[in-house]
């Protein structure tokens, strides 16, 4: 028998290191070619290393959230052969993509065995006539009858949360005293005779790694070397949400159904034809603002491993219709897994809608290098004054945040003073510049 060392292979252009997600064996597991032996993650793209050989699992080369060296040892497989090592490097198994992986399955317990039933049942030993307990449940004396305690008693229940008329007492003429409460809050009864819920202390520690751990090392970059400005505003989408009911009735049976984001969409590019330095990336070290002439929105989406940010590119180039037909794709890629490392990188400006749980305003944080990142809060029926009288009116708030160091807040505000009016008056959004 021969051993076969499987390295780390190169996954990507420029990466030299790479974090381990997943195991799919473990050591005595036998497998095939082209077997699953785990994923790894690099950026925001999650690669599964194959088996380009068949044998038995003799090593793994780390625990999962280790990360790895391109070239370094992976695995190690027992195979058939001379007894002298041999190495490899996996290429990437066939018909598969980038995909983000989904957190390892903890171990199942194993079933408690079950005890042996009698084949007779056991003859009793207790008295038929035993007396019931003086605390067995129901109320303790008849309705209405006012329970006898002492007022430091009285205290003590009313702070707990209980009902003295649930209570048992043991003292003369039925009084209840501190031992009476002491044997009731024991048996895990509280006021109107509910079930307390028992106390629990246990702790469990749960390993940042994957996506989790890359949101959290992103989100702490851009804290520390962000300077934010956030910028909230209120925004009448009235005759946006008529619009757009209107053009989901007459669409065709080939488009998709518009929601808010394919008009935000257009609305940023129109305000980004006037201001282009908020459509930026900016490199600190080198200190250099680069301005690109595309603009690619990034759609934070929620997916079970965490936040991803798939991205719309050349929004500029497309319609209402082709902005709704990208967000619909990439957010089915993302939630599903499928979506590749160039689908999640290279935006140039972000959208973030946290959707009916949007709240009133919200502070997002900016995904760097960009310079700006525009939230869409929750949309509500508000009264709102028109120098006459009040109407109802279908308002929402952006809260947009920017990169201080680069934009200024009077930037800031006129361009989502910009956007607003382009809702508030959708029209204009068809219009030619």
């Amino acid at each position: 028998m021969a051993e076969h060392v499987i390295k780390l292979p190169d996954v990507g252009e420029g990466v030299a290191e790479a974090e381990l997600v997943e195991w799919n064996v473990k050591v005595g597991d036998v497998v095939s070619e082209d077997t699953t032996l785990g994923s790894v993650m690099t950026d925001k793209a999650t690669v599964e290393i194959p088996s380009p050989i068949t044998g038995e699992v003799l090593w793994l080369g780390g625990k999962v959230g280790d990360v790895i060296a391109v070239g370094s040892d992976l695995v190690r497989l027992k195979i058939a052969g001379e007894d002298r090592p041999a190495a490899a490097t996996p290429r990437q198994k066939p018909g598969t993509t980038e995909r983000r992986a989904a957190p390892p399955s903890p171990p199942r317990a194993a079933p408690a065995p079950t005890p042996p039933i009698p084949a007779t049942p056991p003859a009793a030993t207790s008295p038929p006539s035993a007396p019931p307990s003086r605390f067995s449940g129901g109320a303790p004396r008849p309705e209405g009858e006012k329970p006898l305690a002492a007022p430091a008693v009285r205290l003590r229940a009313r702070e707990a949360g209980i009902d003295l008329r649930q209570v048992p007492g043991t003292g003369p003429a039925g009084r209840i005293t501190h031992e009476d409460l002491d044997a009731f809050i024991a048996r895990g009864r509280t006021h109107w005779g509910r079930a307390v819920s028992p106390a629990r202390s246990g702790v469990e520690e749960v390993k940042i790694v994957g996506l989790r751990r890359r949101i959290a090392e992103r989100m702490a970059l851009a804290n520390a070397r962000i300077p934010h400005i956030t910028y909230v505003e209120e925004v009448d989408v009235t005759q946006l949400e008529e619009l757009r009911e209107a053009l989901n009735k007459e669409k065709r049976q080939n488009q998709e159904r518009l929601t808010l984001l394919p008009f935000l969409m257009r609305a940023m590019v129109r305000a980004i034809a006037d201001q282009p330095n908020l459509n930026a990336l900016f490199d600190d070290e080198a200190g250099i603002v680069r301005l690109h002439a595309g603009v690619h929105i990034g759609i934070a989406a929620q997916t079970p491993t965490g936040l991803m940010v798939p991205v719309v590119r050349h929004a500029e180039a497309l319609d209402l219709w082709g902005c709704a037909a990208e967000v619909r794709r990439l957010g089915e890629a993302a939630k599903a897994g499928t979506a590749t490392r160039d689908e999640l990188l290279g935006s140039t400006i972000t959208i973030t809608s946290l959707g009916a749980l949007g709240g009133v305003a919200s502070t997002p944080i900016i995904n760097p290098p960009e310079v700006a990142i525009v939230g869409v809060n929750k949309m509500m029926v508000r009264p709102v004054w028109n120098g006459m009288t009040f109407l109802p009116r279908k308002m929402m708030n952006l809260s947009s945040s920017f990169d201080h160091r680069v934009i200024d807040g009077w930037e800031a505000a006129r361009f989502i003073q910009r956007i607003k009016a382009l809702l508030e008056t959708p029209a204009l959004i068809f219009t030619e510049d």
